[in-house]
């Protein structure tokens, strides 16, 4: 187990109280599992800039949380009367992000806490609108390969959050029942996808 603070400490209880009587813990990576929305938004605004965008407005990354890559590009496109290609867009952040900041990302300590004690007596799978390829370099870093039975990412399904389509999609490969399921979000899109998928629900960012 980890060193934590009084204030983790408080916060891993409250979780623990939440998803005691849940047979599967479903978690985000991105601002949950991994505190690295800081370097997401940094990658982002890297990446506007090189669309010709140079104040890109971070309060766009927060409302989105949980979005697929190529659907926020979509976003900043409309917002800021550009024209680019979303998936050029997507892939040009993803490279910002690994090249300068994947190496920095820590995990959320109390979080990961929570996926280490449950680990041995609780179903996990882990619930990301990261592409694959992204989330490998965050997983290695915050060092939770192995530890999960499932990974969704914004490559598994069609819709991404907040539709339910992600979480369904985990609780079927897990095999278990949507409503044996609490996922663990950072943001309103992933809360709203879990509702819709009768799913429990904590906001980590507000225990």
């Amino acid at each position: 187990m980890i060193n934590l603070t009084e204030s983790s400490l408080k916060k891993l209880e409250k979780l623990r109280e939440k998803t005691k009587n849940h047979k599967a813990l479903l978690y985000d990576v991105d601002g949950t599992l991994a505190n690295n929305m800081p370097a997401h938004k940094a990658a982002y605004i890297a990446a506007a800039k090189h669309y010709g965008i140079p104040d890109l407005d971070p309060e766009i990354i927060d409302r989105t949380a949980g979005w697929p890559t190529y659907k926020l590009a979509a976003e900043i496109a409309r917002l800021y009367d550009k024209n680019f290609d979303n998936v050029e867009f997507a892939n040009l952040k993803a490279k910002i992000f690994i090249d300068d900041f994947v190496k920095l990302t820590e995990p959320v300590d109390f979080v990961y806490a929570h996926l280490l004690e449950n680990k041995p007596k609780k179903r996990i799978a882990l619930v990301s609108g990261g592409r694959r390829s992204t989330l490998r370099h965050t997983l290695q870093a915050i060092q939770v390969e192995g530890m999960y039975e499932v990974l969704v990412s914004s490559d598994d399904t069609k819709r991404g959050k907040p539709s339910p389509d992600p979480f369904l999609l985990a609780a079927e490969k897990l095999n278990i029942q949507p409503e044996d399921c609490i996922v663990m979000e950072d943001g309103n899109p992933g809360v709203q996808g879990a509702r819709a998928a009768g799913m429990g629900w904590v906001r980590i960012d507000l225990l």
